[in-house]
């Protein structure tokens, strides 16, 4: 191997510990998140009350996703690379102040504007609650003049978490989300007891858990020598390029959230439960989504951004086709054990207390739908990085435009005879065409190019497949065992389950001849 070569493969290396590091912290705040959902299923189950909850935390919760880690993140961190890349440390340290001066300028006004019409954005994001569940809906109204300064909040939290990833310390924003488990647990268990109406607690945790983000970060940033000292800089020339490559990209990165969101809306008019089935169900599928599919693309993003800025295109593709490969080892496993564990996961998390046998079944279906799905939501998280790290954002604007409309249509076709499945069938059949079309257009612009060694690695890939469905058919007993069962029965039945299904999958992976070396290279 060559030294340019020998090179490559030790710059993935590092993107493979990093995606290590963000996974590993990713994965402890997703794990901490189940158990934030198993105390609420167990405090409040698929209650009405419940349903305003989400709805609540859900149109702050969206925005964020939307503006802070989608659209802002994908526009702030190329720039802020080329920056870095090009420039001297007082002209990056002049785009940081200018930055967030301006983006917290403009969600302080978003902020102030929203919780003033709350009712309204309730009525918009709910539509089915204002015509039908009045207690519902002021409930919900009422909420988000709590959790919307939430957005306000978060936002600030994720420009400093892409400062921080542009300069390789992916470790503390990846760990930042554990904050917002620990200040919803604590605000269920604690502070509900207090409250006339004990949901609302929820919503003053939501705040809180902003706040106490906010401010873990900021000493990060001043080890940089990068904490923001805001200045409104709407003219600025860095300034006016994040926001030129913003503006499209609220669609091209957020589909996914925008079409659980539509989800959202439809439900709303559907039984009361379908918004906490399909959360409780959202949730798990967003379990191997962030732990893998969010942590590779957390990390190539910079790396990316950093070899168009110095023009090294064989390096640029080489990076992409790793992601790739990534998601294919990860994901189709992950897909796979969620449809064929769907009930007996949902039971072990969240069959306590006020959660009902029939939320079960219901959260159970819409999981298998979301799950099929899965492999398509992670493709689009590594590969929409290939145009935004090019800061081409018109590509994805038009591809999510047409996967929004697909979803919308098939939304209406599948939830006459579905409900609130059908909604998450065409999330996920709409997904497909989000990555498949996203894919075709890196293959058409000699961006993303299949490297060696595809046809070897997907024979590998299905015999592992094989082995781990096998596994979990034969370790898994019936649903009726696991509704009977204890807390402890239910855990231990999943750890063997899960280990011994996860082993098998590596163990026929190394029979069949993969390597650590593999991966890395």
């Amino acid at each position: 191997m060559n030294k340019d070569g020998a090179e490559e493969v030790k710059q993935r290396g590092g993107l493979l510990r990093s995606s290590g590091v963000v996974g590993v912290m990713t994965l402890f705040s997703r794990v901490l998140g189940l158990v934030r959902d198993v105390v609420i299923a167990s405090y409040f189950g698929a209650s009405g009350s419940a349903d305003a909850f989400f709805i609540a935390f859900k149109i702050p919760n969206f925005m964020r996703r939307l503006f802070a880690e989608g659209a802002f993140s994908q526009a702030f961190i190329p720039v802020l690379s080329e920056y870095r890349e090009r420039q001297d440390h007082a002209a990056v340290q002049q785009l940081v102040d200018r930055v967030a001066g301006t983006l917290g300028f403009i969600l302080l006004m978003v902020t102030i504007v929203a919780v003033l019409a709350a009712p309204v954005l309730t009525a918009v994001f709910a539509p089915g609650f204002y015509t039908g569940h009045s207690d519902k809906f002021q409930l919900a109204s009422e909420m988000l003049r709590i959790t919307f300064p939430y957005l306000l909040l978060i936002s600030l939290t994720a420009f400093s978490g892409a400062i921080l990833n542009t300069y390789g310390r992916f470790a503390i924003p990846a760990f930042t989300p554990v904050l917002l488990n620990i200040c919803l647990i604590g605000s269920a268990v604690f502070l509900s007891p207090m409250f006339d109406e004990p949901i609302v607690a929820l919503a003053w945790g939501v705040l809180m858990a902003g706040t106490v983000q906010l401010v873990f970060q900021l000493p990060f940033l001043a080890h940089l020598k990068l904490l923001p000292k805001p200045v409104f800089g709407w003219q600025d020339e860095g300034v006016q390029r994040i926001l030129k490559l913003m503006l499209p990209a609220l669609f091209g990165v957020s589909v996914a959230q925008i079409n659980l969101l539509l989800d959202t809306v439809l439900a709303s008019f559907l039984q009361t439960g379908s918004v906490s089935w399909l959360y409780y169900s959202d949730r798990l599928t967003e379990l191997p989504l962030g732990v893998f599919g969010i942590a590779i693309s957390t990390v190539i993003l910079p790396s990316l951004a950093r070899k168009h800025a110095s023009r090294s295109a064989k390096e640029f593709a080489h990076t992409l086709d790793w992601a790739v490969r990534m998601i294919l080892l990860i994901g189709l496993p992950a897909s796979l054990a969620l449809i064929l564990l769907a009930e007996p996961l949902i039971i072990t998390l969240f069959k306590y207390g006020e959660l009902t046998a029939r939320d079960v079944a219901m959260s159970a279906m819409s999981l298998q739908a979301y799950a099929c799905g899965l492999l398509a939501f992670m493709l689009i998280k590594v590969l929409a990085p290939g145009y935004f790290s090019r800061q081409d954002m018109k590509t994805p604007v038009k591809i999510a435009v047409q996967a929004m409309v697909a979803n919308m249509i098939l939304n209406l076709l599948l939830i006459w005879n579905f409900q609130h499945v059908g909604l998450a069938m065409a999330t996920a059949l709409s997904a497909f065409l989000n990555a498949g079309m996203l894919l075709r257009g890196l293959i058409k612009e000699g961006v993303f190019k299949w490297q060696p060694g595809w046809m070897l690695l997907l024979i590998r890939l299905f015999l592992a497949l094989f082995a781990l469905l096998a596994v979990i058919v034969w370790l898994s007993p019936p649903a009726d065992i696991w509704m009977a069962g204890d807390v402890w029965m239910r855990v231990r039945q999943m750890l063997l389950v899960v280990v011994g299904g996860g082993a098998a999958y590596v163990c026929v992976l190394l029979l069949a001849g993969l390597r650590l070396g593999h991966i890395r290279a």
